[in-house]
């Protein structure tokens, strides 16, 4: 049986080009290498493709952050031709791929677009669709049917930039209705970039400002002092399953922003399982797949929540790429749920090979290989 190519795309144009570096090198080193070719493609900031000559490397092996750039490798695209999608070369040489394993985090490539780039290329990929991604990634949008689903969410506000530079009273109003402290956030980004607990009136145009740097829609949230930060980890497409609750318990920072997640080794303890009462991680497990088919996710997903006092919970978000180093939550969730990390990534493959073929068989066009 031949091995199934499978081209891991990382980097990419997002604040976010670093982390996904990393989390693709863990995905590339746990490939099974005698069931799977790996083909690593790195994206640009710019947004250009190159076909590395092997996974990128960790920032302990070079001392800096990694990055993907013109010299990283040789310019590829992605071409499909009748069933099968190819990496093409600038040489015209052709790889052939089965599967593609977004690693990308934020825009261009966690909010949809690149799913629907390889829709049109007729590729089965890991992970949400185009609605599930783009609801994934905008947290206003996401909320908006979390609520309507019935679903616990804090209090919060959305705020256009527009909105912001027009009438400034209304939002410092609605800030005030909410209650100091907040944290305000880009809409549509993740690792923590842009986020700034405000704690006053007279700071709330600085979190603002940082947030829109990354965005043009923001959101300001009623903090939840004093709340435990818990996390949960979906697996699956149609029946979706939820793996043991985790917590994250900040050390040596305010909150759990990025330099707690990325840059600081003791940033913050992650504790798997949860200390919780049995009732609250069902209720977790529960409130977690109902947030995952709630936004129309598929094969993946981390719900992160709020536990106020015993047993209150609040959906925080849902994220459709979650952080996928050996040492990020999701991976670790689902060990400790019995799913080692090399099987967890060939389920996930698994999964959108599943995904593609029953989507191809509604739409009447043949899946791949069909």
């Amino acid at each position: 049986m031949r091995r199934r190519r499978v081209a891991v795309l990382f980097g990419g144009r997002s604040a976010e080009h670093e982390v996904s570096c990393i989390s693709a090198r863990a995905v590339i080193d746990a490939l099974d290498p005698e069931r799977t070719e790996a083909i690593p493609i790195g994206i640009t900031r710019q947004g250009r493709w190159h076909r590395l000559p092997g996974p990128p490397a960790l920032p302990s092996e070079t001392g800096r952050m990694p990055e993907i750039t013109d010299g990283s490798g040789t310019a590829v695209e992605l071409q499909a031709a009748g069933v099968s999608t190819d990496i093409v070369a600038v040489d015209g040489s052709r790889e052939p791929i089965d599967v593609v394993f977004p690693v990308l985090h934020g825009p261009y490539g966690e909010d949809g677009t690149v799913q629907g780039f390889l829709e049109l290329a007729g590729v089965p990929y890991v992970g949400s669709g185009v609605l599930g991604s783009a609801l994934g990634m905008h947290k206003d949008m996401q909320k908006r049917l979390l609520v309507a689903a019935g679903l616990p969410v804090g209090p919060y506000e959305a705020v256009r930039e527009t909105e912001w530079a027009d009438n400034p009273e209304a939002i410092e109003a609605a800030a005030e209705g909410l209650g100091y402290p907040l944290f305000t956030k880009p809409a549509t980004l993740g690792s923590s970039v842009g986020v700034s607990k405000v704690h006053d009136a007279g700071t709330l145009a600085d979190g603002l400002s940082e947030a829109f740097r990354y965005a043009r829609d923001a959101l300001v949230e009623k903090a939840a002092e004093g709340a435990r930060e818990i996390e949960c980890a979906v697996l699956g497409n149609d029946d979706p399953v939820a793996s043991v609750a985790g917590e994250i318990v900040p050390e040596g920072h305010e909150f759990y922003g990025y330099e707690a997640k990325y840059l600081d080794e003791q940033g913050a303890q992650l504790l798997i399982p949860a200390d919780l009462k049995p009732g609250v991680v069902d209720d977790v497990q529960r409130l977690a797949i109902a947030s995952f088919v709630a936004i129309r996710c598929a094969g993946m997903a981390r719900v992160d929540f709020f536990l106020l006092g015993e047993d209150e919970l609040w959906v925080n978000e849902v994220n459709t790429i979650p952080g996928f180093t050996s040492i990020s939550m999701y991976p670790r969730l689902w060990e400790a749920s019995g799913v080692p990390y090399r099987q967890l990534v060939e389920r996930l493959l698994d999964l959108a090979v599943e995904r593609h073929g029953s989507e191809r068989k509604h739409t009447g066009v043949r899946a791949l290989g069909g």
